[in-house]
């Protein structure tokens, strides 16, 4: 009795024949007929070109040489040189591409008769000659080999055309019969696999079905069903396979729930090692696993559930990371203050989703990591950058004034050069003073000590009274500012003057590095609990590999000239709004200009927080 493999093979093995055949017949006659195509395109069409370029250079230089004749020496000189050239280079083109028999001898011939045609046309343009020998040379010798070498061109370029023909021809009738003999072989090959159908449906598909029923079974938990088949093939093997399978998911069903233990156990463990507070999470907000430090600070045991602790926060984080698919932080300082046995620490928090492969999210990891250290250190370098800058400023400002007192020479005249030297100390001693103001304040925004007034404010107003200092400056650059502002703006919850701070230094950059003929946009529009500003120039754009580093302080985009200041703009812009609760960003091309970003709180919804009645 046949075995499926055997069944198969005896069906699949006729149709390979059969592909096999119209396979190498197609090569046969792809290979013929590129071969017939590389006769007409490569070989053939190159000698015709190559004649036809031949018998036109040779017209022009013969017309050339007929200005010459005719008294216009430098035109017909000029003619003759440049066609000679091309001539030369399409013979030996046609030397190079002998591919018909007897070519060979004709573009010898035709060689030779260009030889004897040079040399007679050197004594035909020799001006020291009377003109009547040169007119007499040229009828009588010239002109014949002009002729001559014409008709042989023209042989040669027949001989090709003719040839090409020929392959046509060729490449035509053997096409003609290869389409015969597949139409024979396709018809066959249809009839084999008609019939392989048919009996397909005999020797594969019941035994198959019979097995897709009993599958059915086991899906419905029925593992005591036993597949009955009675073919020694195949089918017969996969039979008792599926019986023994089935005895597995009895025996593992029986071990399952054991094994599930451990694996809780082994995580449990793996998580317990870990030197951070993680805590896993399903979309209840029941805790799954966690680590010790989870445990033991926040309270985050397993069968714990988070809306039931203390931190709305962490319900914040795990609610936006469950909704929106994607990483959550805290916006603002983006740490929170906890205390452990008593002892400050700080904590940043993420929420990560975990998602299954349709993209859905299946639960969250709350990382909370222990940035205690790093703030302390931050706390550090902020009280050693407040104290220099403290102890500079006084010294500073004596040689401010009296570098002034010396300018207005109120202590004796100053010499030309005397002047120079000082006006170069003013500006210095200026950028180093706007410098420590710009350090002290940065300082006070950091640790808290700035008095901010907030007040709500509409967004219209903070932005046209920003724009109108910068408004004469930008007419006297060429530059076009534009304010794009809906009228139904809501009010922000802002200190005027350190916002009004925020859109000085942001106007400031993009007049800076936007050319005459550019322009600058603001705009602005409202979302659930913020509104978006956002500043957008024509500029010179910022290359991506700086475009992190942009708000860090002293950071400056290298090859940017003189102008740039000490770094400290753009990383007090970010203070201020992170103070302010929001967020700053930028989306920047090089050579196509720049767009920052920054969000600040709706005063509506500021207000309904403290005033929920």
């Amino acid at each position: 009795m046949l075995g499926l493999r055997q069944k198969l093979a005896l069906g699949f093995g006729v149709l390979l024949i059969i592909l096999v055949i119209i396979g190498v017949q197609s090569i046969l006659y792809i290979t013929n007929l590129g071969e017939s195509i590389d006769v007409i395109l490569k070989e053939n069409y190159r000698s015709v070109i190559a004649c036809q370029q031949m018998k036109e250079a040779l017209e022009r230089i013969d017309s050339g040489l007929l200005f010459t004749l005719l008294g216009y020496s430098e035109q017909g000189e000029e003619l003759i040189r440049k066609n000679e050239s091309v001539f030369e280079k399409a013979l030996q083109a046609e030397l190079n591409n002998i591919t018909v028999p007897g070519e060979g001898v004709k573009a010898a011939r035709l060689r030779e008769l260009y030889g004897r045609y040079k040399t007679t046309l050197k004594s035909v343009e020799d001006p020291e000659k009377p003109i009547g020998l040169r007119r007499d040379a040229y009828f009588t010798s010239l002109l014949p080999l002009f002729s001559q070498i014409k008709d042989t061109a023209d042989g040669i370029l027949q001989m090709n055309q003719q040839n090409m023909s020929d392959a046509n021809d060729q490449a035509r009738r053997g096409a003609a019969t290869a389409r015969r003999q597949m139409y024979v072989l396709l018809v066959i090959g249809t009839i084999i696999a008609v019939a392989f159908i048919f009996l397909a449906g005999t020797w594969i598909l019941r035994p198959i079905q019979r097995l897709i029923r009993s599958a059915d079974e086991i899906r419905r938990g029925n593992l005591d069903l036993v597949v009955q088949s009675n073919s020694r093939d195949e089918i017969g093997h996969l039979s008792e396979s599926f019986n023994a399978m089935a005895a597995s998911l009895r025996e593992f069903r029986r071990t399952d729930q054991a094994r599930l233990i451990r694996i809780q156990q082994a995580t449990q463990r793996a998580f317990d090692s870990l030197p951070e507070a993680v805590a896993v999470i399903d979309t209840e907000g029941k805790v799954e696993v966690a680590t010790e430090q989870a445990k033991n600070i926040f309270g985050l045991r397993p069968n714990a559930t988070i809306f039931d602790l203390p931190f709305g926060w962490m319900t914040d984080l795990y609610n936006g990371a469950l909704k929106e698919g994607r990483n959550r932080i805290l916006t603002g300082q983006r740490v929170v203050q906890h205390f452990v046995r008593g002892e400050e620490r700080y904590f940043r928090p993420e929420a990560v989703p975990i998602l299954d492969n349709e993209r859905q999210p299946t639960g969250v990891i709350l990382v909370l990591q222990d940035v205690t250290q790093l703030r302390q250190q931050d706390e550090i370098k902020r009280g050693v950058i407040s104290t220099v800058s403290h102890q500079l400023k006084t010294p500073l400002t004596s040689i401010r004034m009296a570098i002034h007192l010396l300018l207005e020479e109120r202590v004796g005249s100053l010499t030309e050069k005397q002047a120079e030297l000082l006006m170069a100390a003013r500006e210095d001693s200026d950028r180093l003073h706007t410098i420590l103001i710009n350090l002290l304040d940065i300082s006070r925004i950091e640790s808290g000590k700035a008095q901010l007034e907030f007040q709500a404010v509409s967004p219209q107003s903070i932005v046209m009274d920003a724009l109108e200092p910068f408004r004469r400056t930008a007419q006297d650059q060429g530059v076009s500012f534009n304010a794009e502002l809906r009228g139904d703006l809501p009010d922000v919850w802002v200190d005027r003057t350190r916002i009004s701070h925020v859109f000085s230094n942001l106007l400031s950059n993009a007049l800076k590095y936007t050319p005459p003929g550019g322009k600058i946009i603001v705009a602005a529009k409202a979302e659930e609990d913020q509104v978006r500003f956002l500043i957008s120039d024509s500029g010179t754009g910022i290359p991506s590999q700086y475009l992190p580093r942009v708000f860090e302080p002293f950071f400056r985009v290298p090859d940017r000239g003189k102008e740039q200041g000490a770094g400290l703009g753009l990383a007090i812009v970010k203070e201020i709004v992170e103070t302010h609760g929001g967020t700053v960003g930028v989306e920047s091309q090089e050579g196509k200009g720049s767009t920052f970003i920054f969000t600040l709180r709706r005063a509506d919804r500021i207000q309904k927080e403290e005033n929920p009645s």
